[in-house]
């Protein structure tokens, strides 16, 4: 299974931001991501500064977004809005960029809810629950 370390996801942020900005050809992934990047111009500056980017830490101290956390949300809900997995959230995507008139703004309430059901499982040490996800996506729509 991939598991990749913090700097690996740095480095694939701001080695794919790099590529963007310089009109390198992407792969599929490095272009969803990249697009994302581009919806998020106040990551731009973090992103072009690599070494920066891998000393940084966002604790919840310091009130700060971590934006690598930010941006690979955004990846995975991307991912399992496109293979409808959990089974229903294709349409539950759909519905609420519809009613928000924006997949971006869909995205993010997702991805609340995604945050909310990622931190019971590790608070209370049990696998993430699909049905748990769904259950709380439903109630956005």
């Amino acid at each position: 299974m991939f598991n990749p370390t913090r700097e690996d996801v740095r480095r694939f942020f701001c080695d794919t931001w790099k590529k963007k900005t310089e009109s390198h050809i992407l792969t599929l992934l490095e272009t969803i991501a990249g697009d994302w990047m581009e919806q998020h111009p106040e990551y731009h500056t973090l992103l072009t500064d690599s070494d920066g980017a891998l000393a940084q830490d966002y604790t919840p101290e310091r009130g700060e977004t971590n934006p690598f956390l930010h941006l690979s949300m955004h990846l995975s809900i991307s991912e399992q809005i496109s293979i409808d997995q959990p089974p229903g959230i294709r349409k539950i995507a759909e519905n609420l960029a519809g009613k928000l008139g924006s997949e971006h703004e869909a995205q993010h309430r997702i991805m609340e809810c995604l945050g909310q059901v990622m931190w019971e499982s590790q608070r209370d040490g049990v696998p993430l629950s699909p049905e748990k996800y769904i259950e709380a996506l439903q109630k956005l729509n």
